[in-house]
């Protein structure tokens, strides 16, 4: 079997539930037994609806070793996007905490997609034989086109175990002894570096629901009474637990990282003055590299803003191109000081898109995958990222496509022209604004547009200031500039929705 049984310990802390590892491998067995009852093979695709617990660990074990692939979905989501992945994705089983809404579980039934619950009863007998293969797809992740054209970044075993290699070459075990995730399981930062990592290789996980403000308001106490050595995290956290948490007082952490949105200089020097941990690092993480690719710490020098650091199991360089058509190596890289494309080549990188080879082919070439970031190098060989070409707005960490919710909105009968962008917010770094041209303004037509929103976007998706605009600005090509809507409407005042609460 390629998935080591060296496992750690999973703990709940809510629950005080401790799972040891022979326990995991004991659900794990009785679960590949129903889910090859539901046909669960080698090449299937199994959604799983939940996360952030210790079935869940053991269901994704199970599922690798049948030889299917896990596709971690964020349980947020409203049905009309299950069933837009669904469609693309084709799993074979659907796992579920509890059984779904029927309308819900009858159209994924009309997919082919059977339903199985978290704790149902399960067969008895022999676990089937494992036919796991390295480049056999081990995981989907979706990064954007819940409610369009789905992208779902597909990684071998071979791509995820080049990874955590190369995080074990890199930084060790040490640090990772104890270590607690309370980011969300369905993305790359949280599941594979910031849980699997440690957890397979032999170190204690500790879970949290992610994202929760009344556990970060209580993160001081969890650290102490759990003697946590290790944490990842995004800034929005640490932006909620510096006001209201108190600091940890029995100083158990040796390694913080921080992710999946950019650390300032101020939030990185407050993070490790309160943590009182030896090294604070901002990682460096893309979905397509398997999560964390590089990063620094704040005790080998003085923290700045946009500084990365360097590579860890992979080579970055900084071109002046993001032309895919020929192999970045054989342009020139950038000097030092002058700021390009970052891009990078690790045995890490993702097979492709799924099903998307028109995607794959715009950022990959000759191996080396184009992240577009916009970055520099300085004279001592460390990357200090300036910028980002996507237009994926980072809302406290969790990565959301204004095209996803562009194309809910401009279904709305009404709708005559939409753009939705990033503004600037305190507390999670960006939220979501949206600019909207309707046939009508009356309270009718905007409750029905409040009403459809809330429908088919998830909670996080959901703009929180609204804009009418007569027309949308576009370029001389007819393209629309996000930035410049965000500026014209920065200095426009909000549209309340009928019946929208305040702040939502």
């Amino acid at each position: 079997m390629l998935i080591d049984a060296r496992l750690g310990r999973i703990v709940e802390p809510l629950t005080d539930r401790v799972w040891e590892p022979g326990e995991a491998l004991a659900r794990s067995d009785r679960r590949m037994r129903r889910f090859a009852q539901l046909g669960a093979g080698r090449g299937a695709r199994v959604f799983l609806h939940y996360g952030n617990r210790p079935e869940f660990f053991a269901d994704l074990l199970a599922v690798w070793r049948l030889g299917a692939c896990a596709v971690p979905i964020d349980g947020r989501m409203t049905a009309f996007e299950v069933e837009t992945l669904a469609r693309a994705a084709r799993p074979r089983i659907a796992l579920w905490e509890e059984s779904p809404d029927p309308d819900l579980a009858r159209s994924l039934a009309g997919l082919g997609v059977a339903i199985a619950a978290l704790d149902e009863e399960e067969p008895a007998g022999a676990s089937p034989p494992g036919a796991i293969a390295l480049d056999d797809d081990a995981l989907i992740l979706f990064t954007s086109g819940t409610t369009g054209d789905p992208k779902g970044v597909v990684h071998t075993h071979r791509s995820l175990r080049a990874r955590w290699t190369s995080l074990h070459q890199s930084l060790g075990l040490d640090s990772f002894r104890r270590t607690l995730c309370l980011l969300p399981t369905h993305f790359g930062h949280g599941l594979v570096c910031n849980s699997l990592f440690p957890w397979l290789f032999g170190q204690d996980l500790y879970i949290l629901p992610p994202f929760r403000a009344d556990l970060v308001v209580r993160l001081g106490a969890l650290l102490d009474g759990h003697g946590i050595t290790f944490l990842s995290s995004v800034p929005s956290v640490w932006r909620l637990a510096l006001k209201t948490a108190r600091p940890p007082e029995a100083r158990t952490l040796q390694r913080v990282f921080c992710g999946s949105a950019p650390l300032s200089a101020a939030l990185w020097r407050s993070i490790g003055e309160w943590t009182g941990a030896r090294e604070v690092m901002n990682a460096y993480g893309i979905t397509e590299t398997g999560s964390w690719l590089a990063g620094t710490t704040s005790g080998a020098f003085e923290p700045e803003d946009g500084l990365v650091g360097e590579a860890w199991g992979g080579v970055i360089r900084v071109f002046p191109t993001r032309d895919t058509a020929e192999p970045p190596a054989f342009a020139e890289p950038c000097p030092a000081g002058r700021a390009g494309y970052v891009w990078v080549q690790t045995p890490a990188l993702m097979k492709g898109y799924l099903d998307r080879q028109d995607l794959t082919d715009q950022v990959v070439s000759h191996g080396w995958f184009m992240t577009g970031d916009i970055g520099l190098f300085d004279d001592r060989g460390r990357l200090y990222l300036r910028g980002r070409e996507r237009e994926e707005i980072n809302k406290g960490g969790m990565k959301i496509y204004p095209g996803d919710i562009d194309s809910v909105v401009e279904r709305f009968s009404a709708t005559r022209d939409v753009c939705a962008f990033a503004f600037p917010d305190a507390l999670h770094g960006e939220g979501v604004g949206i600019a909207v041209v309707l046939d009508a303004r009356s309270d009718e037509v905007l409750g029905g547009l409040r009403q459809w929103c809330e429908r088919h976007l998830a909670a996080h998706q959901l703009p929180q200031r609204w804009y009418l605009l007569d027309e949308i600005p576009r370029t001389s090509r007819g393209k629309v500039n996000r930035e410049a809507v965000a500026r014209r409407c920065s200095e426009l005042p909000e549209t309340r929705l009928p019946g929208r609460r305040a702040g939502r």
